[in-house]
């Protein structure tokens, strides 16, 4: 498919869109009785996934940085929830620790860099999990156990 916007060049929207086709597939194999319920959540979660990739989309083209910023923290949080509802999925035997483990390493690579992304942005401030500055070295902070 042809590129036409700014955003589909975003590596990290790309890697949203793929998560949430793992998302769906994971959550096929739910029972049933879940569909209302956990299966229901997740997919809402997922499309706070869909979400991330629009807030990406929607924040790149917008006109500064600190707007993009502002769209890129509600991505990360949406990908947070993604992950919680899934550990109560594994609680509960929905999925398998062997799917699981190959998903969350996607959903800690995307959170990654959508932290590195905003943290790109020129925006003096921002709110949490984006600090704008980065903590000491471990190497430099006087030790508690001299």
């Amino acid at each position: 498919m042809k590129t036409r916007f700014r955003f589909e060049k975003l590596e990290v929207w790309q890697e949203a869109r793929k998560i949430n086709q793992v998302i769906y597939r994971l959550t096929r194999k739910f029972p049933k009785e879940e569909l209302f319920a956990m299966t229901s959540q997740i997919r809402r979660a997922s499309i706070s996934i869909i979400s991330i990739s629009s807030n990406i989309a929607e924040g790149s083209g917008r006109n500064s940085d600190k707007d993009f910023a502002h769209f890129l923290e509600p991505a990360y949080g949406s990908l947070m929830e993604v992950a919680s509802i899934f550990y109560l999925a594994f609680n509960e035997g929905y999925v398998k620790e062997s799917d699981l483990d190959p998903f969350f390493d996607e959903l800690e690579r995307l959170a990654k860099r959508t932290v590195s992304l905003n943290r790109s942005l020129s925006v003096p401030t921002s709110k949490t999990p984006f600090s704008r500055t980065r903590p000491p070295a471990l190497g430099s902070r006087p030790s508690t156990l001299d």
